[in-house]
């Protein structure tokens, strides 16, 4: 939020400089972000001063120059060169002396050099008013009155003549305020004012004097323009105030009106918008102007119209609005402007109004919220309320405005002044307790100090003892509604660096809960980022649209939030997939396309009963091929199982072994978003727990998402894995001293049989030997090996811990598996 100092001094006045106010608001809890300087006029007419002409001759070799002899109250005169047609002995002058750099009205700016203009020296230049940023005119120089001060600066001049046409040379810092959204009392400069006066007064009483603009001149007129009012919507609206005012005149803002709009960025457009806007930023409270002849049977309805109606805005865009949109329409019905968020483009004050309606209200903060975020309409007006308004500033605001337009624009109060309010809001009750107060600060307050600062902030004492006090909060600080919060407003002002640092420090010694999760994770993160994987972090926020028909998801299951920096993200995501499909399309864009990234994450959903569920999770994401191009190695597509190999790698180095017995595995297809995918669960008690879901991304998914290439993604169930891991014991074992033996064996099986019910078979049969099983290869020939028929090589490693094995011993466990692989999965044993 941007701050003018010189629309600050409006209400406070001090002796304190720009640093010095900068630091004191950081110290109150309105930090500054930073300062910048704006000026009214480009330069400030700096280097600038009055002159003059003592001489004026022809040039000797141009018709259209003239050769002139300036005096600027220097010892010498300035002979200077002017192109000007009305340049005369005699006149006063503006002169731009050497060094100085001028900003036109129009092109770039340039310095004043010394020079030679057809063989005749020029020390300064004459200047019309485009040329210095005073005005458009470049018919001829700018002539000044006989009275102005030779030498004299020319800011000073036109400054102390009241400017010169409505500009005064004026410099303004600009303070950015980094406003944190609780601060609702702070979101105009009075609300700053007040604050700052309020910190500087407990230091030093009298110090800072505030003045809040004065409404005392509001009278109520003739009420010949009434304004009926029906309020439909009643839970949606907390107050609506309104004035009609007969007879007003639309023009351009006074230039220090404009001035203080400018100055915080916001575009003056006529007195009367301009007016609501100086409102809305000197005291925090939105006003809006309704052309009183647009408005059908002189009536306001609030009420929120059917889901889908049009409404055309100040844009000139049309909206369809929720049946939740709180508008403001008039006896037909036809809306108006969308309360609290964006004025109507028919209604509102044009160069031919002559009649306003001016409306001051309070609404309810997550209605315009909603409103403002899902139409995408960031609004300062909208911030306001959804930040929550004070229900008891609207009439004040209405009369600042209404005598604000009646001295710049003109007209007469036309209407009673309505007030719709029917449950007044009165100030929250809170109690204090001193020694809570003491006890979160960390020293102890005087009760006087604490009373002083009580009253600077407005929060009146409504009862008393030795022990507590009872104060009533102003209606403007939403915020501050328990204990602490008044203990945070205290501590504000009494000055957070007035807290002494204790001089001890206090440890406690921990020790870490095995498994330590963290460390394993730096671990696994090292090895998969030296086997080239690239870690990734996508945002935990995720697009709705995606669970709708990309990744279907029952809505129940789904963790919704209003994101109010982005309306598209308004979901926790239920999974890691999109954010990893996200980025590989990020990715390929800028002509990456082979990619292997791994992420640590949440994944959140909400249970059965409604309970939010977050899963911290690994996830693996493959896609483009195994290496980069060169001579000695062809390039081959990534696959399954290279995502098979590295989350059993992985698994490997946490100490589990896919295919142990307590880890049950079941193949998906056809289910969103796999194409295929493995399963995979682990028994740790009486029930399964998840392990992982691993796969290729269905194409159709990929397709939607414009990504041409497979994509295998695996997603790790990471709190299980360190419950396997917490029932791991590591053990110890030397390297056998006894060589190993190998067999192999080519099974012809049916296409359906996995390589895991081989494996299965294996260690259950010769689990006191077997040491591991390999396949090594596959073929496939129907004309051969027969329809729907398939061929493993498989090897198989024996080894006895106690000696060394012998042929015949192994012989006989492979022909017992021969046996039970015909028996069980019906294999032909190739020979």
């Amino acid at each position: 939020m941007k701050i003018s100092l010189n629309w600050l001094k409006r209400y406070l006045s001090c002796d304190l400089s720009l640093d010095k106010i900068s630091e004191r608001l950081t110290d109150i809890g309105l930090e500054v972000d930073g300062v910048e300087t704006s000026e009214t006029i480009p330069g400030s007419l700096e280097g600038l001063v009055v002159g003059y002409v003592e001489s004026c001759e022809r040039h000797p070799d141009a018709d259209k120059l003239s050769l002139t002899k300036v005096n600027v109250g220097a010892e010498e005169l300035l002979p200077i060169v002017c192109g000007a047609p009305n340049v005369a002995q005699g006149q006063k002058v503006v002169v731009a002396t050497v060094g100085t750099t001028l900003y036109p009205e129009k092109g770039d700016a340039f310095k004043i050099k010394k020079g030679k203009i057809r063989g005749e020296v020029s020390m300064g230049m004459i200047c019309a008013e485009d040329e210095i940023g005073l005005g458009q005119s470049h018919a001829g120089i700018m002539v000044l009155d006989q009275d102005a001060p030779v030498g004299s600066p020319m800011a000073d001049y036109i400054n102390g003549i009241g400017g010169y046409k409505g500009k005064k040379a004026e410099t303004d810092a600009l303070i950015e305020i980094g406003l944190t959204p609780n601060r609702s009392d702070a979101t105009s400069h009075y609300g700053v004012a007040f604050d700052l006066a309020a910190a500087l007064n407990f230091e030093e009483e009298g110090s800072a004097k505030l003045e809040l603009p004065s409404v005392a001149d509001f009278a109520l007129g003739s009420s010949k323009l009434a304004m009926g009012l029906d309020v439909k919507a009643t839970e949606k609206v907390v107050r609506y105030s309104g004035l009609v005012i007969e007879g007003v005149s639309i023009q351009d803002s006074p230039e220090w009106l404009q001035q203080h709009l400018k100055a915080i960025g916001i575009q003056p457009t006529n007195n009367i918008v301009d007016i609501t806007n100086f409102v809305l930023h000197e005291i925090g409270q939105p006003l809006h102007a309704f052309d009183y002849d647009q408005v059908k049977g002189a009536k306001i309805q609030l009420d929120c119209l059917a889901a889908g109606t049009p409404f055309l805005a100040l844009d000139a865009q049309e909206y369809p609005l929720r049946a939740e949109d709180l508008m403001i329409c008039d006896a037909e019905g036809k809306a108006l402007c969308m309360a609290g968020v964006y004025g109507g483009k028919d209604s509102g004050v044009s160069e031919k109004t002559v009649n306003i309606f001016l409306e001051s209200a309070c609404f309810d903060a997550q209605s315009i919220r909603q409103s403002s975020m899902k139409h995408n309409l960031r609004t300062d007006a909208a911030t306001r309320y959804e930040k929550g308004s004070d229900p008891n500033a609207t009439i004040y605001a209405l009369q600042r405005a209404a005598l604000l337009i009646k001295e710049l624009a003109g007209g007469e109060f036309a209407s009673e002044l309505i007030d719709y309010y029917p449950q007044p809001v009165a100030r929250p009750e809170v109690k204090l307790r001193y020694k809570r107060l003491n006890g979160l600060i960390g020293v102890e307050l005087p009760k006087a100090e604490v009373k002083r600062v009580l009253a600077l902030l407005d929060m009146p004492i409504i009862s008393e003892d030795e022990e507590q006090l009872v104060v009533a909060v102003p209606t403007n600080k939403t915020d501050v509604l328990r204990e602490v919060d008044i203990i945070e407003e205290i501590l504000r002002i009494y000055g957070f660096n007035k807290v002494p640092n204790s001089d001890k420090v206090a440890y406690n010694l921990s020790f870490p809960q095995k498994p330590e999760s963290l460390k394993l994770r730096h671990r696994l993160a090292e090895n998969l980022a030296a086997a080239g994987y690239t870690e990734m972090m996508a945002l935990s926020l995720s697009k709705n649209s995606y669970y709708e028909t990309l990744y279907p998801i029952a809505a129940e299951k789904l963790v919704e939030i209003h994101n109010t920096s982005n309306q598209e993200l308004s979901l926790m995501r239920p999974s890691m997939l999109m954010g990893g499909l996200e980025a590989i399309l990020h990715n390929q864009n800028r002509q990456q396309d082979n990619l292997r990234f791994f992420e640590f994450g949440k994944t959140y959903q909400r249970d059965g009963q409604g309970a939010f569920v977050e899963t911290e999770r690994l996830a693996f994401f493959l896609t483009g091929k195994k290496q980069e191009e060169n001579w000695l190695q062809a390039q081959t597509d990534l696959s399954y199982y290279d995502l098979k190999a590295v989350v059993e790698n992985s698994l490997a180095k946490l100490g589990i072994d896919l295919n142990a017995r307590n880890i049950q595995q079941e193949v998906i297809e056809d289910e969103k978003p796999w194409a295929y995918a493995l399963q995979a669960s682990i028994r740790l008690g009486k029930t399964a727990d998840e392990l992982l879901v691993m796969g290729r991304v269905d194409p159709e998914l990929l397709y939607e998402f414009g990504i041409k290439k497979p994509v295998y993604f695996a997603s790790l169930n990471w709190e299980t894995l360190m419950k396997v891991v917490a029932k791991k014991k590591v053990k110890y074992q030397p390297i056998s001293k006894f060589p190993s033996m190998r067999r192999d064996l080519a099974l012809v099986v049916d296409k359906t049989v996995r390589f895991a019910e081989i494996v299965k078979i294996a260690e259950k049969q010769a689990k006191k030997w077997l040491k591991a099983v390999n396949l090594f290869d596959i073929y496939e020939n129907a004309s051969q090996l027969g329809e729907g028929k398939k061929s493993y090589s498989v090897s198989f490693i024996f080894l006895d811990e106690n000696k060394t094995l012998k042929d015949k011993e192994v012989d006989k466990v492979m022909q017992q598996l021969i046996e039970q692989y015909e028996k069980q999965l019906a294999a032909l044993i190739r020979r």
